[in-house]
């Protein structure tokens, strides 16, 4: 059988205000992608029909039959059970308590592995991007929230029956400030991008930032990481006070975290870093390495993630093939007397 006819195999990214289907050969190479908008709220009939056709259409670009596909992974924002494959509580999506690992396994007659989307993001970097040769690697993507995930001795680090990590949801602070749920000061609250842009808009109010008010305005559904990005970079100060105090926090849940795992890497992803680099990271490693015992100084990278969006369908494909059960032995060869 030639490699182009071989087994495939699908990651799939379910997290953010988008879905990204990409199929892979057996060695995970990249044949083909979709891309697609998610809809919140559409249902769960719909929405996996959505992730289905939306598979359905990168196997036909791949022109590849879906009789091939060995496994999938998915990643999928807010908690889940890796074991049941079910999505606890995505909030993008409006869904709660919904079998998608079945749901699919059912679609394909394949194995499926459901996964946190930061987590399959971890384990893509962990498996061919800057977390690559890490004992244990563990990583916070600071968007619209903050998500966290690990990845140990080749493990994605988790519960009995639920995915954990969620850094975001940790206290940083004793502030009032909070993210949608009861605890207040929270990492999420202080140093997420929602929470930058909405004290960058007050500051674009009251004349603090030019740049900004000129270019996006006071709306928080404009100031997004390209725009403070920008707004930086055109010598607003009050801007870039904003990020490098939020980045602090940041600096500061990895001190904690370096004196609770004692990881090697810790990456930095999203776009929020991509679109200030230099800024993030260094803030971040500054504040972690000055903070920490003296002993582990010395013991961890912070480092930006490589892969981009494709993170997240990288390390899902991997993990899915992980986990995949082993084919069945060939028959033993019949013995002679």
């Amino acid at each position: 059988m030639s490699e182009a006819e071989g087994p495939v195999w699908i990651g799939f990214d379910l997290g953010g205000t988008k879905m990204l289907a990409v199929v892979f050969d057996d060695a995970l190479r990249p044949l083909a992608r979709k891309r697609r908008k998610t809809r919140g709220n559409e249902g769960i009939e719909a929405g996996v029909e959505r992730i289905g056709s939306t598979i359905d259409k990168a196997l036909a670009e791949a022109n590849v039959d879906p009789s091939r596909v060995v496994g999938i992974g998915i990643g999928c924002p807010g908690p889940v059970d890796p074991v049941s494959g079910t999505i606890y509580t995505a909030v993008n999506l409006g869904w709660h308590n919904v079998p998608i690992g079945q749901l699919l396994a059912a679609r394909y007659q394949c194995s499926v592995a459901v996964l946190n989307d930061v987590d399959a993001g971890v384990y893509g970097e962990y498996s061919c991007g800057a977390a690559q040769g890490s004992r244990c690697a563990v990583g916070i993507f600071p968007g619209t929230g903050i998500g966290g995930g690990c990845v140990y001795e080749d493990n994605i680090f988790r519960g009995r029956d639920i995915t954990c990590m969620e850094i975001g949801h940790t206290r940083i602070s004793s502030s009032n400030r909070f993210s949608g749920f009861a605890l207040t000061g929270t990492l999420e609250a202080e140093a997420s991008r929602l929470t930058i842009a909405a004290d960058a808009a007050k500051a674009a109010f009251r004349g603090e930032a030019p740049h900004l008010l000129k270019h996006a305005g006071t709306d928080l559904a404009d100031i997004r990481s390209g725009a403070l990005a920008d707004s930086i970079a055109a010598g607003d100060k009050v801007v870039r006070r904003l990020v490098v105090d939020a980045m602090e926090a940041v600096g500061m849940a990895v001190v904690n975290i370096v004196h609770l795992m004692a990881p090697d890497k810790i990456v930095l992803g999203g776009g929020l870093v991509e679109a200030m680099e230099e800024l993030i990271v260094g803030t971040i490693r500054k504040t972690a390495r000055q903070n920490v015992l003296e002993a582990y100084r010395d013991r961890f990278e912070v480092v930006p993630a490589k892969l981009g969006d494709d993170a997240a369908v990288i390390g899902a494909a991997a993990w899915a093939k992980k986990q995949a059960p082993a084919p069945p032995a060939p028959p033993a060869a019949p013995t002679t007397a």
